[in-house]
This record gives C-alpha cells, sequence and structure tokens, in this order.
C-alpha cells in the first residue's frame, strides 16, 4: 500500500478542536462519574471528591490531545458525541441503581 492510496488526516482544525473542547469534556466527566460511583469505596469514601475532582483535567486534555488523529471533523463528533452520550447515561445509571440499593 503506498503513501498516496491511504486515507490521509484532513486538517479540519476548527471542527475538531471545538468537538474536543466540548464533546472531550462531556466525554471526561462521564468517565470520571462512572470512577466515582463503581470505584474504591463508592461514592461516599474519604477524600474521593477532591481525587475525582483532580482527575477531570487530565483525562479531558487526553481526549483532546486525540481528537486531532480523526480522519474529519465530521468522524470526530460522531465518535466523540457517541461515546459522551454513552458514557453520561452509564454514569447516571449507575447513580440510579446505586442510591436505590
Amino acid at each position: 500500500m503506498s503513501i498516496s492510496s491511504r486515507r490521509k488526516i484532513s486538517p479540519d482544525w476548527i471542527s475538531k478542536t471545538v468537538a474536543g473542547a466540548f464533546l472531550g469534556l462531556l466525554l471526561a466527566f462521564g468517565l470520571v462519574g462512572i470512577f466515582a460511583w463503581v470505584g474504591p469505596g463508592g461514592i461516599a469514601a474519604a477524600n474521593k471528591s477532591q481525587f475525582v475532582m483532580w482527575m477531570v483535567p487530565p483525562c479531558w486534555l487526553t481526549v483532546f490531545s486525540l481528537t486531532y488523529l480523526f480522519h474529519s471533523g465530521r468522524q470526530a463528533w460522531f465518535w466523540l458525541g457517541g461515546l459522551s452520550i454513552t458514557s453520561v447515561l452509564a454514569m447516571l445509571s449507575l447513580r440510579y441503581f446505586m442510591v436505590g440499593t
């Protein structure tokens, strides 16, 4: 396979940046929320809220930096949107079932 026949990453900077900023943050909140509910000690563990709060920026910046590896801005919006919605729904369902028990 030659280099010219491979699909190139398009320089769609604005679309990828906005997707990484907003949907990446939403994904980070969802992932960190899942950890808060099912992680060691549950939601009521001592000092867990402080640790969870400081986990958001590294998760967000990791997702944000990897956003530029998508082939297009549309693909970034699609995948990050789907993952964000899935993670937030998973966090909310965990919260509902954990509080209910």
